[in-house]
């Protein structure tokens, strides 16, 4: 992973992944949702619009790609994009695969309980779906 400095709450809440072009990607450490979450590896940066535009076009084709991707092999009903950031200053995006059935349905994901973090199977198996979306991306220029 680059060294990129991560905000101590993204560092607590979710695990490492790999990294694309522009964001590394994280899960969120909780099993109920499958959840990443993107950060551009952009220091200083607490909002879309403070990227270039190419940096821009970049987050959204990565995020789009990766949510498509794991919205195909989950079979999800719906697919939230988001960025906050009222918590966590540093620019990040939520790609979250929802489900009508899903704890927290149809509500947002946010302050639903519990985060059930994974166990070291689930993390692991987790991670090789999204490495195996992320190795049959086309993620080329706009």
């Amino acid at each position: 992973m680059s060294d990129l400095t991560l905000d101590p709450r993204l560092e607590a809440d979710t695990l490492p992944v790999t990294e694309l072009g522009l964001c590394q990607v994280r899960l969120m450490n909780d099993a109920r949702f499958p959840w990443l979450v993107l950060v551009p590896r952009r220091p200083g940066v607490t909002e879309v619009y403070q990227l270039s535009r190419e940096d821009q076009a970049t987050l959204w084709r990565e995020a789009t790609a990766l949510g498509e991707g794991l919205m195909k092999i989950l079979d999800g009903d719906k697919l939230n994009l988001a960025t906050l950031g009222n918590m966590v200053p540093q620019l990040h995006l939520h790609v979250i695969v929802r489900f009508e059935e899903d704890a927290a349905w149809p509500a947002p994901v946010w302050g639903q309980g519990r985060a059930e973090p994974y166990d070291a199977d689930g993390q692991a198996r987790r991670r090789d779906e999204i490495l195996a979306i992320i190795e049959g991306l086309d993620l080329g220029e706009a």
